[in-house]
């Protein structure tokens, strides 16, 4: 680089940093915590700029594997095994192969023969499977994990007593029976009955004195034990939706099945039992008049009836056996038939007459019609002994198959609809064409109906002139209307039962259409079944698997009405022949029913006395496996002699024809009208054809065509296509060098072979689909051995790379669009996937030996190699390629710069590797051959090299249909590559070596070109763009594997640059931004994502000239004695050595971390895309057997500890779960308000939302009414809706939880002030989030669900009813989506559920609600065990600081939320623990300043001393007795402690309805048990003092028992609150609580007057005690300003200097007892009352002077209630008492009130 470019570089770093650094401060001076991301960070490199990645392969040289220890050595290299090549037995349906023996094949059948035989060769990533593309997290696979869980025991779980412990279940009569008879005042006996009471087991070394260091330990160690291994278990799956890296493996092609029905015959019966009786089966379908299957024969006669052919039989062969037979139907039909015909040995008269005796005479006659049966009988016999081997048309008939399914089927599907269950991603992904066969009106399905035995009864004979295929689709059609012309006449009657049902997967005796076994088949001797071929009515698109060489014969008429002679019974025998003579007849004709299994020749049936008939016979053949120019079919005509007469043959041959099977090489196939002759051929008459009038030959009719006849050939052999038969034939003559050959016409030479084979591969996109389909891999399979092994034709070497790249691009192209309805979801042909993946190997390279040497490459100066190849090679095509499509120009300086500098860079010379302009499409110079001396070794190319190349080099037609298939040829090109290194043994060699450069240059402008396709097309073809940036990504990550890992990151920035460039001037970039999600998304989910990361190699600190925003950031830390460290602070943030060494992760985060910008586009949908795809990759880590061990975990969430501060800085925006939006970046302003004297007040804090944070002395359920709504500044930008802010916290506790605590604890101490308290906020947003809902919360859950989804099938009624318009639903269904209409069903939209429902279903079972609560137990438990593990890693990080009070009082302020929240019982034990080890290491926390902390402690301990389980209170009451003994050692007395308790406990009677007083005394006996083993302190009043608040804890439990009697009594009880109340008049805290406790209880009643008048009597109680501290004009005069409004209230001024002393400790030290307290009281009294009142006369002034105060000293003012009510009040002046003391008498306010409203009558 030159040095001016690199001041210039060096100039622009400073600059921004500069301009950074004074946003920075900016910012931070208006309080907002959002640094902006977008172009900060510490090398001066905006995060819209992606580093330079380390060179990986330099990177692992200096570092090899051997220098680390233990488990994290295999984090620093792939495996050694990682690739291997597999030889997979191809699957054989059948016992044998079926594949002929090694004989003498021709070329093309030898290549069936070995593709048929081969194995599927498979290279495997051993590890793929870890992978989150190949093993992804699903609901079901974390439910399967989920088994085994430790059920949580949770308080609001618990019903009544049933999860008391074995101790909790003592006698009652101690707990609440004795106090009940106690009065107040007898001490003594209280303290009897609570001496009684058993205590709790006590924690054994809690009175020990240990170190603060030991006790922290042993806390940890215990932490430690019971945890979930992993946290994303517990969460909800990531969204499958989400998931576009998700593959799967493709299946091995198999052969293809329709819908499989099982037919039975069982038994056919007639009236009459004469003669034998021949039937067989086939299905029709009436719509496309076309008959879909092969016939079926079967033979239902008795062993004595079929006694009567013995003579012309055989042994029947087992296969002939056959009664049941398997059909196939692939494309389901309401108009498919199953037709059943039958024949009978000719004999004498037409068809009417022989059917007449079973049309008249019945079984029930026999005995009358004795002689007549006698004379049939034996005339039957004499007609099967003479004619037995001839048959005639008898009797047919037809069963409509979609009644036997939908008459047997509908029950079953109607009961099987409902519970029928959403199929898999895998399931969806396999259907097949014949799921999506039939649809609408036509929906039919054979696959699954109930099995059903029918008897047919009416059979139709056989009309001579009505037996072609034709007359019967007519009769079929008309069998369907109701006015049936069949059913007018007379049936021939009978009984043929047949079983229908759908065919088993694995049926046992099965044959298949070429008699093999099909497995399984036990044993040969059993009846076999048969499998019969279907003949699709439609094209079906599936490639042959398998050996098949059928033909099938159809005889359709002869018409000999002008051949002279005797000619009326005519029968036409077929011969298969491999000569001319007659011995040479092959027996290839299958046999039919009770016969040898193949036959030398086979018959039509005979229609007695027709000249002209018609045949609907089927012949079936076995092709042999060569058929060669002397095979031909020969036919026979014969005159049969159905009357016996003396010299006269019983058959005459009247005619003959034939018809050569082969012609220019093609097997002939199809429709022939052939014409007879009626003299035997000459010799050689089988090379011609028929239609060549041969000297000295009769032929009948004038050599016209008299014989209609249909060759059908069902053959995996021959493709019957011309272009595909012509493509082959070349091939297999360049092969075998048979020169000169004659195609059609046309003798081809060495010198002409050439032009045809380039003319043929160009013609291979006119094949038709369905042979190109089923023919698919032999073609791709030669168009690979043409590219591999040019062909060498007169010495020289035939580049054929180009024509072979188009051919492969339209095979594909035409495969693509013929199996478009079963692609994947990513627009993938899973025919193609499974080609390339099985079946595609190098030509001539064996994979059963690897270590064999490849023949040497002999390389021909042609397109692919010049001699001088600069290194602008994509920048002259691009231009090229640009000049002729305007949409794909470069923008200057970004993608061609880029690439060039990837080549220039290179440590490979490229000076070789040349691509010259004249060699692009149109160029002069497009081929260019030159001679090579051979020296016997076969030329090869590398597919790889040859497939980049042509693919960059192509013109636009070729590259258009290449880039939709894009991800085929990428596929082709890894498999290709992987082959290379397996097979050449290349795997050893370092992979900067293993590929040449030239090849990489191709990839590199390869890589590059589809890239500026996908931003070029982004906005014209979003499908198209998709799929092209999916294919990349999938391509440079399979390249990871195999190819310089380096280099790819390179092309993998040089991408980025290209999208970033394009998203500057993009109308929507979002679309290109989700685009660049998805790429980032499937590049990190390759399975060593973490070793691509370079996870154990330390990062190298910022080397910037200048320092960063960052750096000077955090140069401001408070809590380190040094200097931050760089490598530490780098670590945590997306620094420059962080994305440069973590290149993935820093990508992904970088992703997410623009994606938070509060301006990015379309930020709700990439919110969920980006926390998504971290989510996806840490939930793979959690599952990944590679990385249980605690170290190597660790180093994994190295990877992601810039997480936190994202998550940190993101703050603001994320949803609230603690119940009030408002409450955020709260601890992060009390720290900043500690640090900044300069604080703007509009960034303060309402005081009530500091309570709240704090947990406050607030009811549990209270939090809800404290929040006001947040600041503007803090909540620009697109908030994150619930569920991304639920994954995003819970991907933080993940960091947490596997982040080495070490690194934690440096980052912490480098944090500044503010920073630390935003990740308290951070954390204490987590508790919220993760709170446990209870098992009650997921019942409602579940039946709030049900009844809507009830509501959706009525709405559904109402629209199928056309009650409703579609306009009003769609109005109505706005109006429900609008965020400002109707918001009762908020919590239902799935941006604001707290946990998203596991299934899809809607009524769920109780057990998989118990389930679901289960794990959301487990999940809250564990991420507040991760929060309190990160809560101690700061307390242990500021111990030692300056500004640790701060700092811990906020992290106390977490501990105690979190213990006010649902907790489970696990939790509470460690959080009190914790708690403990915190009071006691910094008392002054509690005991010093914060009264509020240490009063809501108190009334959080008190709450879990009354728990119904006994670990929470056995902890609970532990903490309640040291927080005492801390209180107490500090100042010989704990009298803040003792009031702080008592007032809680009153609180805690007032107001909580689920108290349990019988527990609470149980933890009141376990404290007094401590006192008493307390060896330290029984010297001191310690033990007494106890004693004394233990008594009087137990009295108010008393009082409380009592207020419990009078519940439904509301004047007793509020008398017995107005005694208690009294009872503390000397007490003024305690008298504060009752008296609120009363106003919340007269509330509740509906009493609001007297609520207020509580309230009024509670402020005069503070103002009284204002006063006495100092005299302020704005404040009240004590209680006497209140009288006006309550007479009674004078009793307030009782209080005197000598009752209360304010300088002792504890007292009047509530909140409430401060201007701001007053203030709060009044406006709660000011609620209560519905009129202004003199309440707010006494107020004003306050506010008044409130207002006027500094902003430091009204931080925590109400601001906007204070302008609200003085507004409201404005027009009053002070000076009118009597006008609202007269208002308030005339409301009834001061008229004396009973005694328990604190108003007794004046005295």
């Amino acid at each position: 680089m030159a040095a001016s470019e690199r001041r210039a570089f060096a100039h622009k770093i400073n600059r921004t940093v500069a301009a950074e650094v004074r946003k920075q401060v900016s910012r931070e001076r208006s309080g907002s915590p959002h640094s902006s991301r977008r172009s900060s960070s510490s090398l001066g490199v905006p995060l819209t700029e992606v580093i330079e990645p380390l060179d990986f392969e330099d990177v692992l040289l200096s570092r090899p594997p051997e220098v680390e220890p233990g488990p994290l050595r295999d984090l620093i290299e792939f495996p050694e095994d990682d690739l291997e090549l597999l030889k997979q037995p191809r699957e054989c349906r059948t016992t044998e192969s079926g594949v002929p023996e090694d004989g003498k094949l021709d070329a093309q059948v030898r290549a069936a023969v070995e593709m048929y035989s081969e194995d599927w060769v498979i290279v495997r990533r051993r590890y793929q499977h870890l992978s989150t593309a190949y093993s992804p997290v699903t609901t079901e696979t974390l439910r399967e994990r989920q088994k085994g869980l430790t059920c949580q025991v949770f308080e609001q779980d618990t019903s009544g007593d049933e999860r008391m412990g074995p101790e909790d279940t003592d006698d009652s009569q101690h707990c609440s029976g004795s106090p009940e008879d106690t009065p107040r005042s007898s001490g003594a006996s209280g303290i009897f009955s609570l001496r009684n009471l058993a205590s709790d087991s006590l924690l054994p070394a809690l009175l020990e004195r240990a170190a603060p260091e030991d006790v922290d330990r042993r806390n940890e160690a215990l932490r430690r034990q019971q945890r979930a291994p992993a946290l994303l278990t517990l969460y909800p799956a990531p969204d499958e939706d989400e998931a576009v890296e998700r593959c799967s493996l493709p299946e091995p092609p198999r052969e293809h099945f329709g819908q499989r029905i099982l037919v039975k015959c069982l038994s056919l019966k007639f009236e009459i039992e004469i003669e034998p009786i021949f039937g067989s089966l086939a299905l029709y379908d009436v719509r496309e008049k076309k008959k879909i299957s092969e016939n079926f024969y079967f033979d239902l006669n008795s062993d004595s009836v079929k006694g009567l052919l013995r003579a012309h039989g055989a042994h029947p062969a087992i296969s002939t056996l056959a009664r049941s037979a398997v059909f196939s139907v692939t494309y389901p039909s309401p108009d498919i038939f199953l037709v059943v015909k039958l024949e009978k040995v000719l004999q004498q008269g037409d068809i009417s007459e022989c059917c007449e005796p079973y049309m008249v005479m019945k079984e029930a006659d026999t005995v009358k019609n004795k002689e007549k049966l006698e004379r049939l009988r034996l005339a039957a016999e004499q007609f099967c002994t003479r004619l037995g081997r001839y048959r005639m048309p008898f009797a047919w008939t037809a069963v409509h198959l979609a009644n036997i399914v939908s008459s047997v089927g509908s029950q079953d599907r109607d009961s099987d609809s409902e519970g029928e269950r959403r199929p898999t991603w895998a399931e969806r992904r396999r259907r097949g064409p014949q799921d999506r066969g039939c649809s609408g009106d036509d929906a039919c399905s054979f696959s699954s109906f109930r099995p059903a035995t029918l008897t047919v009864t009416n059979f139709f004979k056989q009309e001579a002139e009505r037996l072609s295929d034709e007359d019967l689709f007519k009769f079929l059609a008309d069998m369907r209307r109701p006015s049936s012309l069949l059913r007018r006449l007379r049936p021939v009657t009978a009984q043929l039962k047949i079983d229908i049902s759908p065919a088993p997967e694995k049926l046992h005796f099965c044959l298949s259409p070429e008699l093999l076994h099909v497995k399984p088949y036990p044993d040969p001797r059993g009846r076999p079944t048969k499998e019969v071929l279907e003949f699709p009515a439609r094209e079906v698109y599936a490639p042959h698997t398998s050996y098949r060489n059928l033909l099938f014969v159809y005889p359709h008429s002869l018409n000999f009405s002008s051949r002279q002679g005797s000619v009326r019974n005519l029968a036409v025998r077929i011969q298969y022949m491999a000569g001319e003579d007659q011995s040479q007849a092959l027996p290839v004709i299958f046999g039919k029913s009770s016969c040898s299994e193949f036959a030398r020749e086979a018959f039509t049936p005979v229609v007695y006395h027709n000249k002209s008939p018609e045949f609907y016979e089927e012949f079936k053949l076995r092709l042999p496996a060569c058929v060669t120019e002397n095979h031909h079919l020969f036919f026979t005509f014969y005159h049969v002699s159905c009357q016996p007469r003396p010299g006269t043959a019983l058959e005459t041959p009247v005619g003959f024809t034939w018809i050569p099977l082969l012609q220019h090489g093609r097997l002939r196939t199809g429709p022939f009208c052939l014409p007879v002759s009626v003299d035997q051929p000459p010799p050689s008459y089988s090379v011609l054809t028929p239609d060549v009038a041969l000297p000295g030959m009769r032929w009948v009719d004038g050599h016209k065509g008299v014989f209609s006849v249909e060759l059908t050939a069902v053959s995996s052999v021959h493709p019957q296509d011309p272009y595909l038969d012509k493509f082959f034939t070349l091939v297999h003559v360049l092969e075998e060098g048979t020169f000169p050959f004659r195609l059609k016409e046309t003798v081809l030479s060495e010198a002409t072979v050439e032009q045809e084979l380039r003319a043929s591969l160009a013609a291979l996109r006119l094949a038709s689909p369905e042979p190109l389909v089923a023919f698919s891999h032999h073609v791709l399979d030669k168009l690979v051995r043409l590219v591999v092994r040019p062909p060498i034709i007169g010495g020289q070497i035939v580049n054929l790379g180009r024509g072979a790249f188009e051919a492969m691009a339209h095979v594909a192209s035409l495969v693509h669009r013929s199996l478009e309805t079963v692609q994947d979801s990513r627009g993938h042909c899973p025919l193609l996937a499974a080609y390339v993946y099985h079946a595609f190997r190098l030509p001539g390279g064996d994979p059963g030996l690897p270590g064999g040497v490849p023949p040497p490459t002999v390389q021909a100066a042609t397109l692919a190699r010049g001699s001088g190849r600069p290194t602008s090679l994509y920048l002259t095509r691009s231009r090229s390629i640009s000049s002729s499509n305007p949409d794909l120009a470069v923008v200057p300086g970004s993608v061609d710069d880029e690439v060039s500098r990837i080549l220039a860079t290179k440590g490979v010379d490229r000076s070789h590797s040349w691509v010259n302009s004249a060699y692009a499409p149109g160029g002069s110079k497009a081929v260019l051959r030159r001679p090579l001396p051979y020296c016997g070794a076969e030329p090869r190319q590398l597919l790889h090299e040859e497939l980049a190349l042509q693919w960059v080099v192509s013109g636009s037609a070729v590259r258009e249909v290449a880039l939709q298939h894009a991800w085929f040829f990428f596929r082709l090109m890894i498999k290709s590559m992987q082959l290379h290194l397996l097979l050449g043994q290349r795997l050893d060699t370092p992979r900067k070596l293993r590929f040449p450069g030239r090849f990489l240059d191709d990839i590199a402008a390869l890589v590059a070109s589809v890239g500026l396709e996908v931003v070029t097309r982004v906005h014209k073809d979003m499908e198209l763009a998709e799929r092209l940036n999916a294919s990349l990504a999938f391509f440079l990550s399979d390249l990871l594997s195999i190819a310089d890992r380096g280099y790819i990151f390179s092309l993998v920035r040089a991408h980025y640059k290209q999208v970033t460039t394009r998203l500057q001037s993009a109308p929507n970039p979002a679309a290109l931004l989700t685009l660049r999600m998805d790429f980032t998304r499937i590049l990190c989910s390759h399975e060593h994502y973490v070793t691509l990361n370079l996870p154990c190699c330390p990062l190298s600190p910022p080397a910037s000239p200048s320092p960063s925003v960052s750096s000077t950031a955090s140069q401001s830390s408070t809590f380190s004695s040094q200097a931050p460290d760089p490598k530490v602070t780098s670590m945590f943030e997306l620094s420059g050595p962080f994305r440069q060494q973590h290149f993935l992760s820093g990508l992904l985060l970088t992703e997410l971390a623009l994606a938070l910008e509060p301006d990015a586009e379309g930020a709700s949908l990439l919110h969920k895309k980006a926390i998504g795809v971290v989510h996806s990759l840490l939930c793979s880590h959690d599952v990944d057997s590679r990385y249980t061990e605690p170290t190597v975990k660790a180093k994994v969430a190295e990877l992601y500890l810039p997480l936190l501060s994202l998550a940190r800085d993101t703050l603001p925006r994320l949803h609230g779960f603690a119940e009030g939006s408002g409450q955020r970046s709260r601890l992060a302003s009390m720290l900043d308000s500690d640090t900044e004297g300069e604080a703007d007040v509009g960034g303060t804090i309402n005081p009530c939302v500091a309570m709240a944070i704090a947990g406050g002395p607030l009811a549990p359920g209270s939090r809800t009414s404290i929040s006001q709504g947040p600041s503007t500044a803090a909540r620009s930008g697109c908030p994150l809706s619930a569920e991304s802010s639920r994954t995003l916290l819970v991907c933080v506790l993940w960091v947490l939880k596997n982040a080495d605590a070490a690194l934690l604890q440096r980052w912490t101490a480098d944090l500044a002030l503010p920073q630390l308290g935003r990740l308290l906020d951070l954390l204490y947003l987590c508790l919220a989030a993760f709170e446990y809902k209870g098992k009650k919360a997921f019942e409602r859950i579940n039946s709030l669900t049900f009844k809507k989804s009830l509501d959706m099938k009525a709405r559904l009624e109402e629209a199928i009813l056309g009650t409703i318009g579609a306009r009003q639903e769609m109005v109505r269904r706005s109006r429900e989506r609008s965020p400002f209409g109707n918001q009762e069903n908020v919590r239902w939209r799935k941006s604001v559920t707290h946990w998203r429902q596991t299934s899809d279903r809607v009524d769920k079972t109780k057990d998989e609600m118990e389930h679901e609560a289960l794990v959301d137990g487990n999940l809250a438990t564990e991420a507040s065990l991760v929060v309190l593990d990160m809560l101690e890693i700061i307390v242990q990080t500021v111990m030692l600081s300056e500004a640790r009070e701060s700092v811990l009082s906020a992290v106390l302020k977490v501990v105690l939320y979190s213990l006010g929240s649902a907790q489970s019982a696990l939790f509470l034990q460690h959080g009190l623990a914790t708690q403990r080890a915190l009071v006691s290491k910094f008392p002054e926390l509690l005991f010093e300043e914060d009264t509020e902390l240490c009063a809501d402690l108190c009334l959080r301990l008190l709450r879990h001393c009354g728990s119904r389980v006994s670990a929470i209170r056995t902890h609970a009451s532990a903490s309640l007795y040291l927080l005492m003994r801390q209180n107490f050692e500090i100042g010989h007395n704990f009298a803040r402690v003792k009031m702080l308790v008592t007032m809680s406990l009153s609180s805690l009677v007032g107001t909580t309805q689920s108290f349990s007083e019988e527990h609470l005394r149980r933890s009141l006996k376990t404290i007094l048990t401590y006192a008493e083993e307390d060896i330290g302190l029984r010297e001191s009043t310690f033990a007494e003092q106890v004693q004394d608040l233990m008594f009087n804890l137990h009295m108010i439990l008393t009082d409380t028992v009592k207020m419990k009697e009078h519940q439904e009594d509301p004047e007793m009880l509020m008398d017995l609150m107005y005694r208690i109340a009294r009872g503390y008049q000397g007490s003024p805290d305690l008298r504060l609580t009752w008296l609120q406790n009363m106003a919340g209880k007269h509330a509740e009643l509906g009493n609001h007057a007297e609520a207020a008048q509580c309230m009024v009597h509670a402020a005069a109680l503070v103002a009284e005690y204002l006063a006495l501290l100092e005299d302020s004009r704005h404040l009240p005069v004590g209680c006497v300003s209140f009288q006006n409004v309550s007479s009674n209230v004078l009793e307030e001024s009782a209080i005197s200097d000598d009752i209360l002393s304010p300088d002792e400790e504890g007292f009047c030290s509530g909140k409430n007892f401060t201007e701001l307290g007053l203030v709060g009281l009044l406006e709660q009294a000011a609620a209560y009352f519905t009129m202004p009142t003199e309440t707010t006369r006494s107020w004003l002034p306050c506010m008044g002077s409130c207002r006027r105060l500094s902003p430091r000293s009204c931080t925590r003012a109400p601001a906007g209630r204070h302008l609200s009510v003085e507004g409201e009040f404005s027009g009053q002046r002070w000076q009118e008492p009597r006008a609202l003391a007269g208002w308030v008498e005339a409301s009834g306010v001061g008229r004396s009130p009973p005694s328990h409203i604190l108003c007794p009558s004046p005295q």
